[in-house]
């Protein structure tokens, strides 16, 4: 992966406000990366400073090793998750979502 791309993640996954969520394939979209994967690498490798807990699967769930510890993160900046499942037409960043789903929110 080139150091370009390596940024356009991280500053993706910095941008994500509190309070929102945003999944793998949507910072993988914004950035143009080639798949989610490569977004949980860098989240991985260098995701230690980043809001790494506002970053889900494309189902709303957390990573099962990251579950408990990444669900009271969301909580406490009031994303409530059902068991553990987020909603993410209630809590998904505004800016990631399509354009063509305009009544997600």
């Amino acid at each position: 992966m080139d150091e370009e791309l390596h940024e356009r993640v991280r500053e993706a996954i910095k941008s994500i406000p509190e309070g929102s969520v945003a999944t793998y394939g949507d910072i993988a979209d914004l950035t143009k990366a080639p798949s989610p994967r490569l977004v949980g690498k860098v989240l991985a490798e260098d995701g230690h400073d980043l809001p790494w807990h506002r970053v889900l699967r494309a189902n709303g769930t957390p990573a099962p090793h990251l579950a408990e510890e990444q669900l009271a993160r969301l909580r406490a900046e009031g994303v409530l998750a059902d068991g553990d499942k987020v909603d993410l037409r209630r809590h998904r960043w505004a800016d990631v979502v399509p354009e063509e789903e305009p009544g997600l929110f």
